[in-house]
């Protein structure tokens, strides 16, 4: 009875901890928003939930999880890197995401892009030309519950057509240009969100509208860096 008595103890001491360690980080993320994304003009309430819900540490190596709520980007593996959250979270600002939108994200990295746009859509679609970092998120991914995200390793440039046409279309590396099939794939009344510029240096993060005639407006929402888009021949 005694030694029932102290593996119970042992048991509930080992979960307040790893409690107190979600409270630890739920705070951080609570700081991270208040400091790094609201303070800077971020203010859609969807979007700031989502921020504050989303284990962005679960998207990073374990070599850098204590810097996960810090206002940068992290090297995940592949010579990629997850997004700084400030840029994450105004790039799902300027989308405009609903909770019937269906979302094509091009260069899933870690998937914590895609899981903050999940918190928020109906369904995310997310490519990812590298298979390791594609399999990475999926397992994530599916780990925390994000059912309604799909991920698929291949090329970005080409779009999903199967799935098309997106409310939202979503890239998170920078082509030099923006590729006409995922124009073609985005919804009329629908946006795209890119970064577009020159490999290694500043680029433009664009947001691009089609009305319902098909015709394309664009408008530039601020300099930002972001690692190139990549094709299958690369």
């Amino acid at each position: 009875m005694i030694r029932r008595a102290l593996m119970l103890a042992v048991f509930c001491a080992h979960d307040v901890g790893a409690a107190a360690g979600d409270l630890d980080r739920a705070a951080e993320r609570a700081e991270m928003v208040a400091r790094q994304i609201q303070d800077r003009g971020v203010q859609n309430e969807q979007v700031l939930s989502a921020l504050r819900k989303v284990p962005r540490h679960e998207f990073v190596p374990d070599s850098e999880k204590r810097y996960a709520y810090r206002d940068t980007p992290l090297p995940i593996g592949e010579g990629q890197t997850i997004s700084q959250p400030y840029i994450v979270a105004l790039m799902t600002e300027l989308a405009r995401p609903g909770p019937s939108d269906r979302v094509l994200e091009v260069g899933t990295g870690s998937g914590y892009q895609a899981a903050v746009l999940a918190e928020i859509v109906d369904h995310v679609y997310t490519i990812e030309i590298e298979p390791t970092l594609a399999e990475q998120a999926a397992e994530v991914l599916r780990r925390l519950g994000y059912d309604n995200v799909t991920v698929r390793a291949g090329d970005g440039y080409v779009g999903w057509e199967e799935h098309a046409p997106f409310d939202i279309i979503v890239v998170t590396a920078a082509p030099d240009h923006i590729p006409q099939p995922l124009l073609d794939q985005l919804k009329p009344g629908g946006r795209m969100v890119a970064p577009v510029g020159p490999v290694h240096s500043t680029q433009e993060l664009r947001v691009f509208e089609k009305d319902a005639t098909g015709k394309v407006i664009s408008k530039t929402a601020a300099p930002v860096r972001f690692v190139p888009l990549r094709r299958r021949h690369d």
